[in-house]
């Protein structure tokens, strides 16, 4: 057992290494680099949390943070809703072929992420296809205002662009499921809606949480979809992070905006997970 510890940790030396050099060190001099002060084009020798207290005191950076977290939760909802039928259709009732059919669902996303945004904006626009094909039928004089820059927009462009980091997670965790339990659960006379709730959903759980994770994550500091499809009212922390480090190049202000970020994602992510936990126990 020793030996096989040790060599366990031998497999996870590089790993841990790179994790080291690449994620840990840069946000240990972030989180150093938010205490400081900039006064003009210098920053002051003592540290301090002013710039937490300014985050914290001021509206803006409130109400902007609470604005990405709320539409990151709606695009992630979104994608994980529709995200499910298609993975549990693929992975129950489709018997062949089912390389292709992944191939099919994960193609949009083998192009860039920006085209994709900017495919959004094409079919969101004033002329775009929606708003064309609406005026063509007659159902609307005049195009629809809100279809772009908007957070509508934002929260249509965010869930259609992470959607694979949902749907794959979601599948694998179905495939996973042993098909021999479906047959006696429907031995044991339980309807099929009652075995997708007592006995799919709680299997794939482990997936859904992953997908959930996976897309909610990176949404929440997204400022490219913001700064592309939506307006000032769809303005997300990570446009002001953005602006902090380039723009305005504060950077200490930036490096607090973006520590913040993630203490609200983290608590977000344990509230989750302890929702989970908690219908979890109710199920049993």
């Amino acid at each position: 057992m020793r030996h096989e510890s040790l060599r366990g940790l031998l497999l996870l030396t590089p790993a841990l290494v790179i994790l080291g050099v690449t994620v840990a060190v840069p946000f240990l001099f972030m989180g150093a680099m938010s205490l400081w002060t900039q006064i003009g084009f210098d920053y002051a020798d003592d540290w301090s949390l002013r710039n937490f207290t300014a985050i914290l005191t001021e509206p803006l950076y409130t109400t902007l943070l609470l604005r990405s977290l709320g539409m990151a939760v709606a695009a992630t909802f979104v994608t994980v809703v529709l995200a499910y039928p298609m993975a549990y259709f693929l992975a129950f009732h489709v018997r062949s072929n089912k390389l292709i059919w992944l191939i099919i669902i994960t193609l949009p996303f083998w192009t860039s992420y920006l085209l994709r945004v900017f495919a959004w904006r094409v079919i969101l626009g004033y002329e775009g296809v929606i708003n064309s094909g609406l005026m063509e039928l007659g159902l609307i004089g005049e195009p629809l205002q809100f279809l772009l820059y908007s957070r509508t927009a934002v929260i249509i462009t965010l869930a259609h662009a992470w959607a694979a980091f949902a749907f794959l997670p979601i599948y694998v965790s179905l495939e996973k499921i042993d098909k021999s339990v479906l047959e006696a659960s429907a031995d044991l006379g339980e309807p099929p809606l009652m075995r997708f709730f007592r006995v799919v959903l709680p299997l794939s759980m482990p997936g859904v949480i992953a997908g959930t994770f996976l897309m909610f994550i990176p949404t929440v500091g997204d400022y490219v979809t913001p700064a592309l499809v939506g307006g000032p009212d769809a303005a997300m922390i990570g446009n002001l992070i953005q602006l902090q480090f380039g723009t305005v190049n504060n950077w200490p202000m930036g490096a607090a905006l973006a520590i913040t970020m993630i203490v609200a994602i983290t608590l977000v992510g344990l509230m989750f997970l302890a929702l989970m936990y908690g219908l979890r126990r109710w199920a049993r």
